[in-house]
């Protein structure tokens, strides 16, 4: 049994609240608003899910997501996720969270600049190009012909491990786009977001991926 933090408890966070209980594992999670305002989803979730601050949440945690709008990613505590694995299922909504010029560039990732925030941390892209709710109701035994792919990218082996793990536990297959500087291939707008694929078509998709979005070329 893993103690896993979700900081964040939108559509993502509470999804993946709800896949990480059946898999026998505990939650802490928290949202912007306190813990109070999540009565009704550690109810729904059961005992081995509760409800704290963003602070508890990354400090309880042995592994930690972090699922919150992009524009809020600096608000994401430091210190108690030195040396953790973190996973990072944000995506950039410039209408959401204003232009960054560096990812409008491409000379950035949504990834790369948690990692620097989170500069001690071992992040890793995973859960950003699913729907939420398919989170749940999407995976197939292992070995299911067309079993669908979902993809990662970390600088540490060790992160990219552990959700290869997580998603074969939850019915995926993986591929990853390498390191973070490769994460973008993963990213809103590209070929392989919220697209249903199985390895080889993930594959195909993060080799397709174009590192500018034409709108931001124009």
């Amino acid at each position: 049994m893993t103690t896993i933090g979700i900081i964040g408890a939108g559509h993502i966070g509470s999804q993946l609240a709800r896949a990480f209980t059946r898999l026998g594992d505990e939650v802490v999670i928290a949202n912007s608003r306190g813990p109070e305002t999540l009565a009704g989803l550690i109810d729904e979730l059961g005992p081995t899910a509760r409800a704290a601050t963003a602070d508890e949440a990354a400090a309880t945690g042995e592994v930690v997501v972090v699922t919150v709008p992009l524009s809020a990613y600096r608000e994401v505590p430091v210190e108690p996720l030195e040396g953790k694995i973190v996973l990072d299922t944000n995506n950039y909504y410039w209408e959401r969270d204003g232009h960054i010029p560096a990812l409008d560039s491409g000379e950035a990732t949504t990834s790369g600049l948690l990692q620097e925030h989170l500069a001690g941390a071992k992040v890793v892209k995973a859960f950003n190009h699913i729907m939420a709710a398919e989170i749940t109701t999407a995976g197939t035994p292992a070995g299911t012909p067309g079993r669908r792919a979902l993809g990662t990218a970390s600088d540490f082996p060790e992160a990219i491990s552990y959700v290869t793990d997580l998603y074969d536990r939850l019915g995926f297959d993986t591929v990853s786009a390498g390191p973070l500087s490769e994460s973008w291939r993963l990213e809103r707008d590209r070929p392989a977001y919220v697209t249903r694929q199985d390895a080889a078509q993930l594959r195909d998709n993060l080799a397709a991926a174009f590192r500018v979005r034409p709108e931001d070329a124009a």
